[in-house]
């Protein structure tokens, strides 16, 4: 089976779920795109910032385990390892301190690259007159700043979604929500694509189309057990597919 078969099979399978005669009749209008881990390759950077501020207060932590928190915001992570470790929510004191200090870490390292594939994918939504929303948990400008820059035109300041413009991060699916109002589609006009499975799952649970991307240790089973329509892996492959996706 191609991955060409693979994607037409999903794309059925989302037509059924919302009731559509056929996956001829999907029609995707709005891309929602993570950021780190899929735009970029960040997010070894971001676990080893997240391991060294552990170390900072005494606690040794698997590095690889951070993958698996991508997505959420910075205080949601902050307040989950404390809860784990230390058996209590972090103060709000504490929240700023201790993310404060995985932003500095961050920062202290090269600056990471664009994913490959990347830019030829939003190109190619482009040129098809999809809409592109970046829906991210982070908080870091250093990243955000650089979107215009390295993807230039694709996201206007109205079409990004970040930890500040949430209540709940992910993996609630409030973000990829708001990113379908802000664009002004229903979920079946959407795709998500994303990275980390706390983030796909926040995709499903919108409604929309959501392609899990293998950028990074995560395996694809842990993608596809968090309702990823398809699994691909890379963004190369997406933006080699995007014409099955698109129809």
């Amino acid at each position: 089976m191609t991955q060409k078969d693979d994607i037409a099979g999903a794309l059925r399978r989302f037509a059924a779920r919302h009731g559509l005669g056929s996956e001829q009749e999907v029609r995707f209008r709005a891309a929602l795109i993570d950021m780190d881990g899929t735009l970029y390759d960040s997010m070894g950077h971001h676990t080893l910032a997240w391991h060294r501020m552990m170390r900072d207060i005494g606690i040794d932590t698997d590095r690889d385990r951070f993958y698996l928190f991508e997505g959420m915001t910075g205080k949601a992570t902050v307040n989950l390892l404390f809860r784990e470790y230390l058996h209590r929510d972090a103060t709000d004191e504490e929240v700023a301190e201790h993310y404060h200090r995985k932003t500095v870490y961050f920062n202290e390292m090269p600056q990471v690259s664009p994913m490959p594939g990347a830019a030829e994918l939003l190109g190619r939504l482009q040129s098809a007159g999809i809409a592109c929303v970046l829906v991210t948990g982070s908080g870091q400008r250093s990243l955000i700043e650089r979107l215009e820059r390295d993807f230039p035109g694709v996201f206007s300041p109205g079409m990004m979604i970040t930890a500040a413009d949430v209540e709940h991060g992910k993996p609630h699916p409030e973000p990829y929500i708001k990113a379908m109002e802000r664009a002004g589609v229903a979920a079946h006009e959407a795709v998500v694509i994303e990275n980390a499975p706390l983030g796909v799952r926040a995709g499903a649970a919108s409604g929309a189309f959501t392609i899990g991307l293998t950028t990074g240790p995560v395996p694809v089973e842990a993608l596809s057990s968090e309702g990823a329509d398809i699994v691909l892996p890379s963004m190369q492959a997406l933006a080699d597919s995007v014409g099955t996706l698109l129809l």
